[in-house]
């Protein structure tokens, strides 16, 4: 499987790197400039779960998950402790390629913006996002984002007021159909109310519109 998806990535003009388990993706990891991790769950010497705990702990770089455990327990685990997005086996080698592409777009993007005194600025409440620099804070405080979180948030940012339902937040920052992505959206939500709510649970930005969808509060 790891040999096949070097080809169809490497036909596209992505370089790959190699690993077999999670102790070797980490020193791979260490020793080379990543952009993208694709990872399995069920791995010897160190699983992915554990894997990407341990990339999470200093790196944002986009993860997906691919493993043949379809329960939405193991999917929603593995978006809980960072993965951006999961791929179950068998699985269909275009939209793999697309999902890489499509998140190395995103990250190389994020990445990439000039760091620039001019900017676009986005400000509600003492929270703003500088589109230029890539850059969160709240009441001058940086504020670490993943690229799909950044683009989820700028999204209710551009829109205060307005609700999103799961599925158009999901067409609008994958950039693909929204299929049953309703637990993919709402773990990203959560994520982003972690680290800029004072209290989660009663969340004054982003906030349930219940049987609707989610809105930053006006």
């Amino acid at each position: 499987i790891v040999e096949a998806i070097r080809i169809y990535l490497t036909s596209e003009g992505l370089s790959v790197l190699k690993a077999y388990d999670g102790m070797e993706a980490l020193n791979v990891f260490k020793a080379n400039d990543i952009d993208l991790v694709l990872i399995d769950i069920m791995m010897p010497k160190l699983d992915g779960i554990h894997t990407i705990m341990k990339l999470r702990e200093e790196h944002h770089v986009p993860i997906i998950v691919l493993s043949a455990k379809s329960e939405d327990v193991d999917k929603i685990l593995g978006l809980n402790i960072g993965a951006d997005d999961y791929i179950t086996k068998p699985f269909n080698p275009l939209e793999l390629v697309a999902r890489v592409k499509s998140q190395l777009r995103r990250y190389i993007t994020f990445n990439d913006a000039p760091k620039t005194e001019t900017s676009d600025v986005l400000l509600h409440n003492g929270l703003k996002l500088d589109d230029k620099q890539k850059l969160v804070t709240l009441y001058e405080e940086e504020i670490k984002f993943t690229p799909i979180e950044y683009s989820i948030l700028k999204l209710f940012m551009e829109h205060p007021g307005i609700v999103f339902t799961s599925s158009q937040i999901y067409e609008s920052i994958w950039d693909e159909d929204a299929v049953g992505t309703d637990n993919i959206v709402a773990v990203h939500i959560r994520h982003i109310r972690e680290k800029i709510e004072v209290n989660p649970k009663e969340p004054r930005f982003i906030k349930v519109v219940w049987g609707q969808g989610y809105k930053l509060e006006a």
